[in-house]
């Protein structure tokens, strides 16, 4: 299993930005929404931080909401979430969305129970 830091610009190997951020030595650094996916499709991500604004027209709210799609769908297995974005909104938005993949994805667990 595999912890992914989706930012365009902080490397989660720097110190500060671990300080700072929360990151951990060892994390695999995507810096695009299409990186990141691609790993969650690999269905062996454990874990990931999310940064909203990454330079381009895609932002880690497109990742947070595919996130919760598949969740919904049950295509996803559950994974530990953070957000590291310093855009409130931004970072608002994603934690709305994988809170919503969290609730799902317990309603699937707790069917799997019941059968």
């Amino acid at each position: 299993m595999v912890n992914i830091w989706l930012d365009d610009e902080r490397d989660p190997n720097d110190p500060l930005i671990q300080e700072l951020f929360g990151a951990e030595l060892g994390m695999i650094w995507v810096k695009t929404t299409h990186a990141a996916i691609n790993w969650l499709k690999s269905k062996t991500v454990a874990w990931i931080s999310l940064d909203h604004d990454l330079g381009t027209t895609t932002t880690g709210y497109d990742v947070a909401k595919w996130i919760e799609e598949r969740a919904y769908s049950g295509e996803l297995p559950r994974l530990t979430w953070t957000v590291h974005s310093a855009n409130v909104a931004g970072a608002r938005a994603i934690r709305v969305a994988l809170r919503n993949a969290d609730r799902y994805w317990s309603r699937h667990e707790q069917e799997n129970r019941l059968q």
